[in-house]
């Protein structure tokens, strides 16, 4: 609980001023004599009161005391200050920089915080295998193509994300969340211990199909409980934690230097996730959508289907184009500079760590003015610059390499919070799960193909990535004009207007 005390000498119409009710970082209602008590905001508990005292001068002696508690779970520490800041500085708008578009309540506020910890553990399941493959690989004697086929049949284990997400249309996100978090990082462990390529291939196709779907319902249960004009920028919170979970990977891998095993390390540190998603994710309420629409049948409205069919092929065909470019050039980055620029573990560790950490300058830029501008043009201009980019630089070397990489994943970080929610917020409630798995599911086919047709054509040019990579970067920017020319503009939207049988 935070107390702010403040005394100032006032004239009578700044007193008036502040026996109105608040409407900035906290929307207030009366609650009795000079108190007022929440009635909008991040708090779980709030209370103002003021101590009024006049003087002999005609002006006021004020007391005026603040407390409250904020309903942010795992991260309150970090708003503390700027909250703190705002309660001591009254204004009459809620326009912040470090915070939402607008206002969350404090069921939304509890909400983002919990999946913002689940996010994590799912950043760092999805990184684990792209950042080891080529020191295990290297363990068990295999060259590229191997890596591009153990890469591209791990991605079927998105069969498994298909069918849990589906599930969560009928049975609930919060009980599919908690079962894929738990059982993804198990398998994940598990992959610490393959004797061989194909073991370690087994284990990891069922945890990332596990930690695919996981990913999946974390953007779900945002899209269905932020306000309308937040759900980019919610987007934008879970990619920094997604992000956060990559980069302790990351931090790990220089054990990949100590011993030509050392990479199971990394495998083994994920049954830690299990500590973070009991404790946290366990919390999380079901969705109040989800709630709502048990008894709401859907399946006889023709429009809908309709609308549905065509939403999907977009984005489904969009995902494939998307994928089949940007998972070779992650899944093969580590490969490229350890094989064509000679970095070592270390080195390679200090490049992704300098090129991917300032992304989140981008994903929370992109997420604000996908919010304020519109998903469309952030999501057209980020995705064709950033691949584009990213193409180039696995022609470059020495700082041209450092600087191609880090613009272009900078690029492609402000589209991401844009093109990320396009999914959940194009698909009613009964569809929305099992939507968004078939879209990843295709989406994944994508980068099955994208990974071996890499692994293939370097492999016959000497191993050079580059040339692959530019005949694949085409997709990307197909769907740069896609977005432009069909997707709809959903900004500011409820997803009740989006989705009219919802309503």
């Amino acid at each position: 609980m935070t107390k702010i005390r403040t005394t100032f000498v006032c004239s009578g119409d700044e007193l008036a001023a502040r026996r109105t009710a608040r409407d900035d970082i906290v929307a207030e209602s009366p609650d009795g004599a000079d108190r007022w008590e929440l009635e909008h905001g991040p708090f779980q508990n709030y209370e103002r009161t003021l101590r009024v005292e006049r003087r002999d001068d005609g002006d006021f002696d004020v007391e005026e005391t603040t407390t409250y508690r904020l309903a942010i779970p795992v991260w309150a520490w970090l708003f503390h200050m700027p909250v703190k800041r705002a309660i001591k500085r009254r204004q009459n708008d809620f326009s912040y920089w470090w915070a939402p578009p607008d206002r969350l309540d404090a069921s939304a506020s509890t909400v983002l915080g919990l999946l913002c910890a689940v996010q994590i553990v799912d950043g760092y399941l999805g990184t684990v295998l792209t950042q080891t493959l080529t020191f295990a690989a290297d363990e068990f004697g295999h060259g590229n193509t191997a890596q591009g086929y153990l890469l591209g049949a791990v991605r079927f284990g998105v069969l498994i994300s298909l069918v849990a997400v589906s599930l969560a249309d009928r049975r609930g996100r919060r009980t599919l969340l908690l079962a894929t978090g738990v059982a993804s990082c198990s398998f994940t462990a598990l992959g610490g211990l393959a004797p061989g390529l194909v073991s370690l291939g087994a284990s990891q196709l069922i945890a990332r199909g596990l930690s695919t779907a996981l990913g999946i319902l974390i953007v779900i249960v945002a899209a269905e409980e932020m306000p309308a004009r937040c759900r980019a920028w919610a987007a934008s919170v879970l990619v920094l934690s997604a992000g956060l979970g990559s980069g302790m990977a990351v931090w790990i891998l220089p054990v990949a230097d100590v011993d030509v095993r050392g990479w199971r390390v990394v495998y083994l540190a994920a049954s830690l996730g299990l500590i973070v998603i009991w404790r946290y994710g366990r919390r999380l309420p079901e969705t109040q959508r989800f709630n709502e629409a048990i008894d709401h049948d859907t399946s006889d409205d023709e429009e809908a289907r309709d609308r549905r069919r065509a939403r999907l092929t977009l984005l489904a065909v969009s995902a494939f184009l998307i994928a089949m470019f940007v998972a070779p050039a992650s899944g093969f980055q580590n490969d490229f500079l350890k094989d064509e620029r000679g970095f070592s573990a270390a080195q390679t560790s200090l490049f992704t760590l300098f090129t991917s950490t300032p992304a989140g300058l981008g994903v929370l830029v992109g997420g604000y003015l996908a919010e304020r501008r519109g998903r469309r043009t952030v999501g057209a201009v980020g995705l064709a610059g950033g691949t584009i980019l990213t193409t180039l630089s696995f022609f470059s070397s020495g700082s041209a390499l450092w600087l191609l990489t880090l613009v272009g994943v900078v690029m492609t970080a402000s589209a991401v919070p844009a093109l990320a929610v396009y999914g959940p917020e194009l698909f009613g409630t009964h569809d929305r799960g099992r939507a968004n798995g078939l879209v990843v599911t295709i989406g994944v086919m994508g980068s099955a193909v994208g990974l071996v047709t890499a692994g293939f054509v370097s492999d016959r040019l000497g191993g050079e990535l580059g040339p692959a990579l530019a005949l694949l970067a085409v997709g990307p920017l197909v769907v740069a004009m896609l977005i432009r020319l069909r997707y709809p503009e959903t900004a500011g939207l409820e997803l009740e207007e989006i989705n009219p049988e919802d309503a």
